[in-house]
């Protein structure tokens, strides 16, 4: 072993214990804060935490060690970090022309269930996972956003207003959603920190093609 990878082992070594206990102070503050009506769900929840820790942690220095994303790794919060825009980057997903272009990109093939996608959540933008595809009826379905069609015309006409939604990939929308930004109205607010589940699902992404995640 030469010096320089001893090194990099030893800087490897400090960021994963950095982030493990940057995301075991928030798991465990959520899980003292949750809302249990049984021993065992507490369990169960304790007893998965630190394997996902651990594997999300494990995932976040290899992505930062690969050189895989554009975004900045912040050790002491476990949290990716971005200049936040000022206000949320829906350009080109907008009129109804810029819909059924967005969500040709989910028509044209090659999507597969566990992709990871953006959603809209009102003020702010989440990482979620395809779970089932239903291209019959034009729709897909994730894991946190539910069902959503991929009928422009029929969002458009029977959904007016509706602050959930499924977005196309694109740099900005997923750098926005891995940092957690959000907005109210035009003015930025606090970042929102994303979940466990997120960050790991943000160790997947593909930033040079949306379509073919990464296998970290």
């Amino acid at each position: 072993m030469t010096q320089s990878s001893l090194w990099q082992t030893h800087t490897e070594a400090g960021d994963f214990a950095e982030l493990c206990n940057a995301l075991y102070q928030r798991e465990i503050n959520l899980i003292a804060k949750g809302n249990f009506t049984r021993v065992e769900a507490v369990q169960a929840r304790l007893k998965s935490v630190s394997y996902y820790i651990n594997r999300t942690a494990h995932a976040m220095t290899q992505v930062m060690a690969q050189g895989a994303s554009p975004l900045q790794l912040d050790n002491q919060n476990a949290s990716w970090s971005t200049k936040q825009s000022s206000k949320l980057p829906l350009t080109g997903q907008e009129t109804q022309l810029e819909l059924e272009r967005a969500f040709s990109w989910y028509l044209q093939g090659n999507i597969d269930v566990g992709l990871v996608v953006p959603v809209l959540l009102a003020d702010h933008i989440i990482i979620d996972c395809i779970d089932r595809i239903d291209l019959e009826k034009q729709r897909l379905r994730t894991n946190v956003g539910g069902w959503f069609s991929l009928n422009a015309n029929e969002f458009t006409n029977k959904q007016p207003g509706l602050n959930k939604r499924l977005l196309k990939p694109n740099k900005r929308i997923m750098a926005s959603a891995c940092a957690g930004h959000s907005w109210q109205g035009n003015s930025k607010q606090l970042p929102i920190v994303p979940s466990l589940r997120e960050l790991l699902l943000s160790c997947s992404i593909n930033w040079q093609n949306f379509k073919k995640p990464l296998a970290i």
